[in-house]
């Protein structure tokens, strides 16, 4: 194939890529909140398809799909898009809409621009010095190469993978396993939806007295200039009662109470949910696979532990390392060459249909928590940052899993950086995500089987 029917296929791959973003974006991202700003769902849609469009040249390279000076060509061109849209268009753009939406700034666009400019050139600044203390580069490399940006992408990237797999090695067990399943009887439930009916009906009853005294109160007002002495008697005897702001007060702490209450019992009904569908068939499945994913992160802690310890790298790839030893401990006759190329195909394969589709679900999970109508744009684009970093730094991890003769691509588009500095930073983020989330979740499960254990006695 040519260069010229090469960069076709490549165009019409950006181009389906560049619409799944823009779905994404309308149909799940976006969904709740008005589109004000073209650049904002256009940068998404970009950004998205440069990250597919790396992680399908990878896959191109282990199928020998494309002429190789065309996949050198797009890999040029997929990362250096990358770059300028992480270092330049989005961090601008977040500036730019994070001062437009302060109301104590001038409104003159000419005044917003130049401030979210100068905004911009500290992030540049604050950017370029977090490399610094990291051996991130070779020393024959110039300030303004392209290398220097990759790598301190690469370490921002590379923290927030680690950051992001330590947390769900240990999460998504805990979350599938039966023995982590919380025991709600329906007792529990019934006695906690008795609470709340019986707080929402006291907060009523304040309500209601609450506008009563404020009624007898402005009456009260209003006569107390022409009113008889007994009158004026009276009315000094219903002051000295209850008064409309002291029974507004007592409704306001009910309220908080009900407010609790109904937390309580969404949990309750949420840890009943899930112990029901532990006993179904996919429940027993996503059993079995929240056991091997605890095994896999005993592995990874161990790994990791023993990786920092005694700062070793794997030179081999998983693959063709578990091919070298069928081979030569179990005896099996493999060409290890062919099969290492076909199970690398899936595994890389597999590894960037996960990565994705674990990446958009947990951005879509931190939008809609903490995104609001004025927020919604700044926060669309600083996941978009994140997502970029995010993909580039999967590529330059994921070359550790390619055999060796695929490898030699990858070092020449992103530069010759540091391959194994990264390796390392990411088992200690790693090893330091995964500890602290085992520690916060062996904590909120202790208070969870207090709480069930509290309720229970309550409730005999």
């Amino acid at each position: 194939m040519t260069v010229g029917s090469d960069s076709v296929v490549m165009l019409a791959s950006m181009c389906a890529f560049f619409a799944l973003g823009w779905v994404f974006f309308l149909k799940h991202l976006f969904r709740d909140y008005e589109v004000r700003h073209w650049i904002v769902l256009v940068s998404f849609s970009v950004t998205f398809a440069l990250s597919c469009g790396m992680f399908e040249l990878i896959i191109f390279e282990i199928v020998g799909l494309l002429d190789p000076l065309s996949r050198r060509l797009w890999w040029r061109l997929c990362i250096f898009a990358m770059l300028i849209l992480v270092m330049v268009v989005l961090p601008y753009y977040t500036c730019y809409f994070a001062i437009s939406s302060a109301s104590f700034l001038p409104r003159r666009r000419s005044v917003r621009s130049a401030l979210a400019l100068a905004c911009w050139l500290g992030f540049v600044w604050l950017f370029w010095r977090l490399g610094d203390p990291f051996p991130i580069l070779s020393p024959n490399h110039g300030i303004f190469s392209l290398e220097q940006c990759i790598g301190r992408v690469g370490v921002i990237g590379v923290t927030i993978m680690a950051l992001l797999s330590g947390f769900g090695a240990v999460n998504y067990p805990y979350s599938c396993m039966h023995v982590f399943v919380r025991p709600v009887t329906q007792s529990a439930v019934l006695g906690i939806e008795r609470r709340l009916l019986q707080t929402l009906d006291l907060v009523a009853a304040k309500r209601r007295r609450a506008a009563l005294l404020r009624r007898d109160e402005a009456q009260s007002r209003q006569a107390s200039g022409w009113s008889l002495p007994w009158t004026a008697a009276a009315a000094a005897a219903r002051r000295s009662g209850p008064t409309a702001a002291s029974v507004e007060s007592e409704a306001a702490n009910h309220e908080e109470l009900g407010r609790q209450l109904f937390l309580e019992l969404h949990e309750l009904k949420t840890a009943q949910e899930r112990a029901a569908h532990s006993r179904t068939l996919q429940g027993r499945y996503f059993n079995l696979l929240g056991w091997v994913f605890c095994a896999y992160c005993l592995w990874k802690l161990c790994s990791c532990t023993i990786n920092i310890v005694f700062n070793r790298v794997g030179k081999v790839d998983p693959v063709t390392r578990a091919l070298h030893i069928c081979v030569q401990l179990l005896g099996f006759r493999l060409d290890v060459q062919f099969w290492s190329q076909q199970v690398s195909f899936w595994l890389v394969g597999i590894m960037a249909v996960t990565s994705i589709r674990g990446l958009l679900l947990t951005l879509t999970k931190f939008f809609f928590a903490l995104a609001s109508t004025h927020s919604s744009n700044i926060m669309v684009l600083l996941l978009a940052q994140v997502m970029g970093m995010y993909f580039l730094s999967s590529v330059l991890l994921m070359r550790m899993n390619m055999p060796a003769e695929y490898r030699h691509i990858i070092t020449q588009v992103l530069g010759d950086l540091q391959f194994h500095f990264y390796h390392r930073w990411f088992d200690v983020i790693f090893l330091l995500s995964a500890s602290s989330s085992i520690a916060f979740i062996w904590v909120a499960h202790k208070q969870t089987v207090g709480k069930s254990e509290h309720e229970s006695l309550l409730l005999r």
